[in-house]
């Protein structure tokens, strides 16, 4: 008699294109009964294309409500109706908080993806360490992309055993098609929009906690020096205004304004190599996007688990960040050496191309059977939380749950 699929909530600030993506390949597999929440259709500060037609999974959009005298999102209701057996969600705002302190009286395990943070981006106060100390003390498992997450979970109170790596996964079949390119076409395509020479590309957003300023004093090096080189700035964001005022007195600077993910290769495709010099992303998927595209990327260390992800001098070039004439001087590199970028570009696709969704869903299936095989935590704090959960279950008891959003794309069962 074969066991029941567990049954697994995934519970995310909003629909991204990479998780949509993820979720989908999961449940291709048929082996979890997953259900994905939501906050938000999209945030504020993203403009990604969002579509339900293309999900293969059932989904809610958690509604604000009253609780306790508090209007947030917090998916009691949500939990008493579906009782999970594993729980996964982030931590890192209030009423995922609340929402967790449920889910240890609610689900059967609970579980936290973590990423790593850089003190550029994080507000730090002794409140917020106090919470993250007492939740990571309570969950029962948690998901990394590497060893700079797991350091994290494990200074908060995590043990190394119940900490397991869960592979951060790109389209690999959509970006390696930036490759396949013709010379020719992507010769026109570039003169068409005044790119020459050797072209680097940006993508992300156009803001100052992406170290944009130090990409264009670096560019602005390169052109001073005399280089013939472009500058293909592929994003939106709160700085654009100022970004684009900077580069009018640049030659062959480009912003083609946001674009969404089904185009992106076209643009990595145009380009020579990928700069990448944020001041603290927990990630970066774009490096390895550019990365399966096959050009080389130059990163800072700024961006988690970079060393494991882009080794130096193999597949691009990690720097400081902040550090704009190392920057300049490293991009200077693949300027006069042609021979490089092919060599970097052709290691970096070899790299990344093994970061598919299909691999996400492998490693998801296995650290949602080792999160369940494990024992649940145990001591004060645990006990205390679901005590805590016990309450916002009562509160909750009159709730109607949100509806369900059943799936609208199409199952395709290559199982043999």
């Amino acid at each position: 008699m074969s066991r029941p699929r567990p049954k697994v909530v995934y519970w995310n600030h909003s629909p991204t294109p990479y998780f949509v993506e993820r979720f989908n390949a999961v449940v291709q597999r048929g082996t979890l009964n997953f259900e994905a929440w939501f906050n938000d259709r999209r945030e504020a500060i993203r403009s990604w294309e969002v579509s339900e037609e293309d999900w293969l999974f059932p989904a809610r959009y958690i509604p604000r409500r009253r609780l306790l005298g508090w209007q947030e999102r917090i998916p009691v209701a949500e939990l008493i109706a579906a009782r999970p057996d594993v729980l996964v969600q982030e931590y890192d705002r209030s009423h995922l908080t609340a929402g967790f302190i449920a889910g240890t009286r609610l689900a059967h395990r609970t579980a936290f993806r973590v990423l790593p943070n850089f003190d550029t981006w994080s507000q730090r106060t002794w409140w917020r360490e106090v919470g993250k100390r007492f939740v990571f003390n309570a969950v029962d498992a948690a998901k990394v992309p590497g060893a700079d997450g797991a350091r994290l979970a494990e200074r908060y109170g995590l043990t190394p055993d119940r900490i397991e790596y869960v592979t951060q996964s790109v389209n690999v079949d959509r970006f390696a098609g930036a490759r396949d390119l013709a010379p020719d076409d992507r010769q026109s395509r570039r003169a068409a929009l005044g790119l020459s020479g050797c072209v680097f590309v940006y993508v992300g957003r156009l803001w100052a906690g992406k170290g944009v300023d130090d990409l264009f004093s670096a560019f602005e090096g390169l052109v001073g020096a005399g280089r013939d080189v472009s500058l293909l700035m592929v994003g939106d964001g709160p700085d654009e205004h100022r970004y684009r005022s900077r580069a009018e007195g640049l030659p062959q600077v480009v912003f083609t304004g946001f674009v969404q993910a089904p185009h992106l290769p076209t643009y990595y495709g145009l380009a020579d190599a990928m700069v990448f010099p944020t001041l603290g992303d927990p990630h970066g998927l774009v490096v390895e996007e550019a990365m399966v595209a096959g050009l080389p990327v130059i990163c800072t260390t700024s961006a988690g688990d970079i060393a494991a992800r882009l080794p130096d001098g193999e597949a691009g070039f990690v720097v400081r960040p902040g550090d704009a004439l190392q920057l300049e001087g490293r991009m200077l590199s693949l300027v006069d050496d042609a021979r490089m970028r092919v060599r970097m570009g052709s290691r970096a696709a070899e790299l990344a191309t093994r970061r598919s969704h299909e691999r996400y869903a492998d490693d998801f299936e296995a650290f949602v059977r080792h999160t369940l095989d494990r024992p649940a935590r145990t001591g004060w704090i645990p006990a205390a939380s679901r005590l805590a959960g016990r309450a916002l279950e009562f509160q909750a008891r009159h709730t109607e749950a949100s509806a369900v959003i059943e799936p609208r794309g199409t199952l395709v069962d290559d199982r043999v």
